[in-house]
């Protein structure tokens, strides 16, 4: 039997994912992180993208899009705190185009109303909406 580590992703309005993991793939704000278990303890802050998590009891990876949030690793628990998380079946490629668009249209526009760097958040975040989507759609074909 794979050891595995005990991992929870949790946002502000439900507890997505808690359950046992070979591997957690994490979007860290310095790149990618691969967590085993026995990881080393650490806190980091995450950036939005897919998180990957590697079952014992599946061949494909579970595939949880984050907007960004904390990550804490214990020895035996993984815990994502993300400020919104969706499971990679339920992300809306329309809504994330719409977002897209419309965060570059207030980029192009400096009258708008919208605060320059909030359109860039917003930007970055569909472009990782559509990023976790495209990996979805890589694992399920």
């Amino acid at each position: 039997m794979a050891m595995t580590v005990h991992v929870d992703v949790v946002s502000a309005e439900e507890q997505i994912f808690s359950g046992l993991a070979e591997i957690v793939i994490v979007p860290g704000e310095m790149g990618e992180l691969g967590i085993y278990p026995r990881h080393v303890a650490l806190l980091t802050r995450i950036k939005p993208g897919a998180v990957r998590i590697k079952r014992p009891d599946q061949e494909e990876e579970e595939l949880i899009y984050v907007s960004g949030g904390m990550l804490e690793e214990q020895p035996n628990v993984v815990t994502i705190l993300a400020d919104t998380a969706i499971r990679g079946a339920d992300l809306d490629e329309a809504r994330a185009l719409e977002a897209k668009q419309a965060a570059e249209e207030a980029m192009k526009n400096r009258t708008s109303d919208i605060d320059y760097a909030q359109a860039q958040a917003e930007l970055a975040e569909a472009i990782a909406q559509l990023r976790a989507i495209q990996q979805v759609r890589k694992h399920t074909h």
